[in-house]
């Protein structure tokens, strides 16, 4: 399965994302099951990794993912089984590139959880909270996967 990480920047949300989900496919011996890409909404240049989010990764021994983001494009759509963004603002974003999502390919990271319909993985700086959810969501998205 071919699985697009989004979010604004690609720096720590998303970035958090592809880690761990990578690290958790590689727990569960499934790598040959899954390609794990990051695009990005805004930036359209490549950023390393924050240091806050590589620091709470290294913490929880969660090797980060080498990434290099892109900006996401239209044309793009059908090359992924699932789209996987972080806020509301994302959402909007790629509703703006995408238009409408005929396959159901996009969906945010806690749809994947039994957490209400507004909850987001939030870019507040809080990196245990955003670990916290990242994980919720990826290990949701696993088992159901």
């Amino acid at each position: 399965r071919k699985i697009l990480f989004v979010c604004h920047g690609n720096i720590c949300r998303s970035t958090m994302a592809e880690s761990v989900f990578a690290e958790l496919v590689r727990r569960a011996g499934r790598e040959a099951e899954f390609v794990l890409i990051l695009r990005d909404l805004d930036r359209g240049d490549w950023q390393p990794s924050a240091s806050c989010t590589v620091a709470k990764l290294r913490e929880v021994g969660i090797p980060v993912v080498a990434h290099r983001a892109r900006q996401v494009r239209r044309a793009e759509y059908g090359d992924w089984d699932h789209i996987v963004y972080m806020d509301a603002e994302n959402a909007r974003g790629l509703r703006r590139i995408f238009g409408d999502d005929a396959d159901g390919k996009i969906s945010r990271l806690l749809d994947w959880t039994d957490r209400p319909g507004d909850v987001a993985v939030l870019d507040t700086g809080n990196f245990d909270a955003t670990y916290r959810d990242v994980l919720a969501g990826c290990t949701a998205m696993l088992e159901q996967l």
